[in-house]
């Protein structure tokens, strides 16, 4: 058995050079073998064999089995323990004394007042009469408004009849035109989406007037307006679209039962119309 000076590889083989690293073994100086201890079957074993327990010039022994009082403290007090550092306090600080406080007085005992003298009469308070009710009037004493008379609203009626019935006119005419139709084949249009699209032509000018400042272009030529029904309302407020929405498509609930619907425009104290209840608005003069 071979040992390789160079890698400490251990051959069996005969050979001048290691199997392993290649090293050339006559390059190696002649050292003695090495020497193993026998061993007798009395040597200590474990990893703490080599330990002695007794104190030698080679081996210091543990503390915890050196020769002495088993019972004396490891550990001997010279001085008297202090408290740790975290529950240390410092000395207070020697600061100005504090002044004492004045006692507040007692307050005296309460006394009732026996002597109805002593007690002050409070007369009642007069009720509030409510004001009475007074019939409604065309004329708004809250707000100063006037309600339009009857000539103005027929008059203001008439003349957005005939605009409304010039523009589906012209209307028809161009679309014929387009069609490359004549009125004689007007009937060639189909009759639900060209009334349906005249309708929501129409009530788009009653809403869209009404909600910009109350006022159609009959209105203003009448000198009308159309304000919410508020009592408190005034001559400047504007009616919302949705309200005015509301009014141009009651117009068709108020013609629905033989125009019966109007027929509180002239003959009422408020002079408001069916469509004019539906929207919450009334007609004043301007």
């Amino acid at each position: 058995m071979a040992k390789c000076p160079k890698c400490q590889y251990f051959s069996f083989d005969s050979g001048d050079r290691c199997r392993n690293c290649g090293y050339d073994f006559s390059l190696a100086l002649d050292l003695p073998p090495d020497d193993l201890e026998i061993q007798r079957g009395n040597e200590p074993i474990g990893p703490l064999g080599d330990l002695a327990l007794h104190d030698t010039p080679e081996t210091p022994a543990l503390p915890l089995f050196a020769p002495g009082d088993p019972d004396a403290p490891l550990v001997t007090p010279n001085a008297t323990p202090r408290a740790p550092l975290a529950v240390r306090r410092g000395a207070p600080a020697a600061g100005r004394p504090a002044r004492p406080r004045p006692r507040p007085e007692p307050d005296p005992e309460p006394r009732l007042a026996l002597d109805t003298a002593e007690i002050p009469i409070v007369p009642p308070r007069p009720r509030a009469q409510p004001a009475p009710v007074e019939p409604a009037t065309d004329e708004d004493e809250a707000s100063g408004l006037r309600a339009a008379g009857i000539g103005a609203r027929v008059g203001a009626a008439a003349i957005d009849l005939a605009l409304l019935a010039g523009i589906d006119v012209m209307v028809l005419y161009f679309t014929l035109k387009v069609l490359d139709l004549t009125f004689a084949d007007v009937l060639l249009i189909p009759a639900v989406p060209f009334v349906s699209f005249l309708l929501m032509l129409d009530g788009g000018y009653l809403s869209t007037f009404v909600a910009a400042g109350g006022q159609t272009i009959g209105k203003m030529a009448a000198g009308i307006r159309v304000v919410p029904a508020d009592p408190a309302a005034r001559a400047s407020e504007r009616v919302t679209l949705g309200h005015a929405a509301v009014r141009a498509a009651a117009y068709f609930v108020s013609l629905a039962p033989l125009g019966l619907g109007f027929l509180p425009v002239f003959v009422g104290r408020e002079r408001r119309g069916l469509h004019d209840r539906l929207a919450d608005t009334r007609v004043i003069r301007a």
